[in-house]
């Protein structure tokens, strides 16, 4: 017990860390570094709310931790406060994450999660779709005012459900009498539209923004910013916001990546009773947040890419010297699918998937040449000993095996 006493009263008696939420990826700063530009292009197309007219649908673009959410965010709480102070109430903003599972993973938990937010409530399941639809018209056109729905990850749900549920939302305008709704899509993908059928697009797509990787300067500026208020004074090593802001800025300028990494350093600092963060710390955590996100990726993956990679994980526990090759996990995929009772998509996507992995590090791929057979990929699974066993756990959990 008087160990536990020692663990305690080092945090107690430990002024470590100043403001730790500030390192938080929930945290809404008073002012975003670095995406001036982008602000007030968001504020610009949204600017029409203030006198209660429909803005124009939005789509935000960029890689995670370039500052979309923050930014879209911002500027709604600014719309909102400025409706606020004109004494009028014709505004209401929706944030959906569409990553939350049972909140986005059908077009009927979508439309709950909307009305719900409105202040009204439908049953979790058992309403056919369209009086889900009425309900929620009835909710918002009870009234003049502007509807503004922010959907978060939006490809996430598409990919769930398909885009009939975007086209349904937009078709909603033309049969309203007094309110009106404007669609704000945040998205990681760069190429999502490239998929979305055409009169969706037509009816989503008005305004576009691009958000770009913030590089290893930019980051070091957030960071400082973000650091000043987290911690005491003199608790971080020099050099430690710099190679934070390195691995960050390979992994495509992720702010976020690099306030977790931080955030890591500094908790693991502070459990081994340090007075400063050091480089030694940084590493540390940038291990264990690798090992995190790979396990949480997995975990969050759509079930095809579960089955593919469930697939290579039992392949990869039989396969002797010989290594694995696409052909191979096709097949194994197919009987994965038979045992679990779902579709078989068809190689070209498998294929496709498989590129994903290799791009997301579970996976590494090489083109060989097998001489008059043609060429084929060997793939190599990635993942560490230890992370292998917990992805098995992970992955015979949601395919129920």
């Amino acid at each position: 017990m008087e160990n536990l006493d020692k663990i305690f009263n080092s945090f107690t008696s430990n002024n470590f860390f100043k403001n730790k939420s500030v390192l938080q990826s929930n945290y809404s700063p008073d002012t975003i570094p670095h995406r001036n530009e982008q602000v007030e292009a968001v504020a610009s197309i949204l600017a029409p709310s203030l006198r209660g007219e429909k803005a124009s649908n939005l789509f935000v673009y960029g890689k995670t931790g370039t500052g979309k959410t923050l930014s879209v965010q911002y500027v709604g709480n600014k719309i909102k406060e400025r409706v606020n102070e004109m004494g009028k109430d014709y505004l209401k903003i929706i944030y959906l994450n569409c990553k939350l599972k049972k909140v986005a993973d059908t077009e009927y938990r979508i439309l709950a999660e909307l009305i719900h937010e409105l202040g009204g409530s439908v049953p979790a399941t058992g309403l056919p779709t369209d009086q889900v639809y009425n309900k929620f018209v009835e909710l918002i056109d009870s009234k003049k005012q502007i509807i503004l729905i922010i959907l978060d990850e939006i490809d996430q749900a598409v990919e769930k459900i398909s885009d009939g549920f975007l086209y349904n939302l937009t078709r909603l305008n033309s049969g309203l009498k007094n309110a009106q709704i404007t669609l704000v899509g945040i998205s990681n993908s760069l190429t999502f539209m490239d998929n979305i059928d055409p009169r969706v697009r037509s009816s989503l797509g008005e305004e576009e923004i691009v958000f770009p990787p913030y590089n290893a300067l930019q980051l070091q500026d957030i960071l400082h910013e973000r650091a000043n208020s987290a911690f005491g004074e003199k608790a971080l090593d020099e050099g430690v916001i710099a190679k934070c802001a390195a691995f960050a800025a390979r992994e495509h300028g992720d702010a976020r990546r690099a306030l977790d990494l931080l955030r890591v350093a500094g908790e693991l600092a502070e459990r081994e009773g340090s007075k400063k963060v050091s480089l030694k710390h940084i590493d540390t955590a940038n291990d264990k947040i690798e090992r995190d996100k790979m396990l949480y990726v997995i975990e969050n993956e759509p079930k095809q890419f579960q089955l593919v990679l469930k697939a290579i994980t039992e392949l990869d526990g039989n396969s002797e010297e010989g290594g694995i090759f696409t052909g191979d996990v096709y097949n194994k995929y197919e009987e994965v699918c038979g045992k679990t009772g779902n579709d078989v998509l068809t190689q070209r996507r498998v294929s496709d998937i498989l590129a994903e992995f290799d791009m997301l590090g579970i996976i590494n791929t090489r083109v060989i040449s097998k001489g008059r057979q043609g060429r084929t990929r060997e793939i190599k699974l990635m993942l560490a000993p230890n992370i292998k066993v917990k992805a098995q756990e992970i992955l015979n959990s949601a395919l129920d095996l």
